[in-house]
C-alpha cells in the first residue's frame, strides 16, 4: 500500500471516531436536556411507576362487556377508514410514480402526501370531531386521512421498485400509461401491496383505540376514562383486550398473507 494510501485509511479511521465521539456527546447532552439524568427525577419516576404498577392488578373484568362493544367500534373505524385511505392512496400513488408521470406531476402529488403524513392521526380525529361531531365519523375520517399519507408513500415507493426493463418492453409497444398501471405496476407489485395494506390495517387497530381520547369513538374513550377516575384495574382489562384483539388480527394477516401472496417464481435454469 502506498504512503499516500495509508494515510487515507487512517484519517477516515479519524474522521469515524470523531463522529462516533460527537454522537455519544450529542446523546449524553440530549439526555441531560430532557431530564434524564437527573437523579431524583428517575427515582420519583420510578417510584410513581411502582404505584401505578400496583393499580393495575388485578385486572377488573366487569367492564368487559362494554370495552367488547367498544373494541369491535374501534375495529370498524380500523377496516373503514384503511379501506377509503388505500382507494385514495392507489390512484395518488400512480401519480407519484416516475416511471409513469413526470416531476411536473409527481412532485406537486408528492408534496400532497408529505402535508396530509406531516399531521397526527389524533390532530386529524380533533380536526373531524369539529368537523362532524363526537362519535366513530370522526375517528374513521382521521385513521383514512392518516392511512392516505403513509400508504401513498409506501405505495408509489413499491411502484418505483418494480423492474424500469418491464416497464420499458411493455410501453415499446404502445401501452397508454393505464394500461401500464393495470397490467404491469399493480400485478409486479401486488405482493408488496397486499402487505402494506394488511400491515397498515393492524397498524390502525391500535391508533383507532386512541382516538376515544378526543371523542372519537372506539374503546379510547373508556381508557381515557378510566385513567382520568385513577381506574387502573379496569384500564388494564381494556389494555389485555387491546393486546388479545391485535394478536389475532396479526395471526390473521399471516393467514391472508399465506393464501393471497403471488409466488414468485424464478426462471428455470438452463440446460
Amino acid at each position: 500500500m502506498t504512503e499516500r494510501g495509508r494515510g487515507t485509511l487512517i484519517a477516515t479511521a479519524w474522521l469515524r471516531r470523531a463522529v462516533v465521539l460527537a454522537l455519544i456527546a450529542a446523546l449524553i447532552g440530549t439526555l441531560g436536556n430532557v431530564g434524564l439524568l437527573d437523579p431524583e427525577r428517575l427515582v420519583r419516576g420510578a417510584r410513581n411507576l411502582a404505584i401505578f404498577a400496583a393499580g393495575l392488578f388485578p385486572p377488573d373484568p366487569s367492564t368487559l362487556p362494554t370495552l367488547g362493544a367498544a373494541m369491535i367500534e374501534t375495529i370498524q373505524i380500523a377496516f373503514a377508514g384503511t379501506a377509503i385511505g388505500f382507494a385514495l392512496a392507489v390512484p395518488l400513488a400512480l401519480l407519484a410514480c416516475p416511471l409513469l408521470f413526470g416531476p411536473s406531476i409527481t412532485v406537486p402529488v408528492k408534496l400532497l402526501l408529505a402535508l396530509v403524513r406531516t399531521v397526527p392521526s389524533l390532530f386529524w380525529a380533533i380536526v373531524f370531531v369539529v368537523a362532524v361531531g363526537l362519535g366513530p365519523a370522526a375517528g374513521t375520517l382521521a385513521i383514512a386521512l392518516y392511512s392516505l399519507g403513509y400508504l401513498g408513500k409506501l405505495l408509489y415507493e413499491t411502484f418505483e421498485g418494480v423492474d424500469p426493463e418491464v416497464v420499458e418492453a411493455v410501453r415499446s409497444v404502445g401501452c397508454s400509461r393505464a394500461q401500464l398501471a393495470r397490467y404491469v405496476l399493480l400485478p409486479e407489485a401486488a405482493n408488496g401491496i397486499l402487505a402494506l395494506l394488511l400491515f397498515m390495517f393492524e397498524y390502525n387497530v391500535r391508533a383507532s383505540s386512541i382516538m376515544g381520547f378526543v371523542g372519537a369513538g372506539g374503546i379510547g374513550f373508556y381508557l381515557f376514562g378510566y385513567i382520568q377516575l385513577l381506574r387502573y384495574d379496569l384500564l388494564l382489562s381494556g389494555l389485555l383486550l387491546t393486546l388479545v384483539v391485535v394478536i389475532l388480527i396479526d395471526w390473521v394477516s399471516a393467514f391472508v398473507r399465506g393464501m393471497f401472496l403471488i409466488p414468485v417464481t424464478s426462471p428455470a435454469p438452463a440446460e
